[in-house]
């Protein structure tokens, strides 16, 4: 049956499903931003009117974005935290603050909140084991079509 499917899908759109890489045509802005819907994910619900995002933008550096509407004043604000990774620590970047090592609660909340980034951006994602990064097998359908 899923032949069929492959025929009928490459008659429709005039290419052959991509099975064995289907992320290859994304951009790397394109797997950002399909981390970051993961990412937002970490802190709990997003808020109504709000907009949150957490990826990891390259192997040194972490980003946590978000925007809403100040219910008070009816502004909108905007909040982007930079996190460096370096030999001797974290080193948080915010605009208007001074730069700083994180510590204590702080730095145990981004390292838990950056393994469960990484454990699901590697399922959910990439369908790969996050230890080992061995392409995750396939559950045979429940439903055969």
């Amino acid at each position: 049956m899923a032949e069929i499917l492959k025929k009928a899908l490459t008659l429709i759109t005039g290419e052959p499903p991509k099975t064995k890489r289907p992320l290859q045509s994304f951009t790397e802005r394109d797997l950002i931003r399909l981390e970051s819907e993961i990412g937002r994910e970490l802190f709990g619900p997003v808020p109504a009117g709000h907009r949150r995002e957490f990826f990891c933008l390259d192997e040194h550096t972490w980003i946590w974005h978000e925007e809403w509407i100040d219910t008070e004043s009816g502004e909108r604000k905007i909040m982007t935290t930079r996190y460096e990774v370096h030999p001797n620590g974290i080193l948080k970047v915010q605009e208007g603050q001074p730069y700083r090592f994180i510590e204590g609660q702080e730095l145990e909340y981004l390292a838990t909140a950056t393994r469960m980034y990484r454990e699901r951006v590697m399922r959910e994602l990439y369908k790969r084991d996050p230890q080992t990064g061995q392409l995750l097998t396939e559950t045979p359908d429940t439903i055969d079509a």
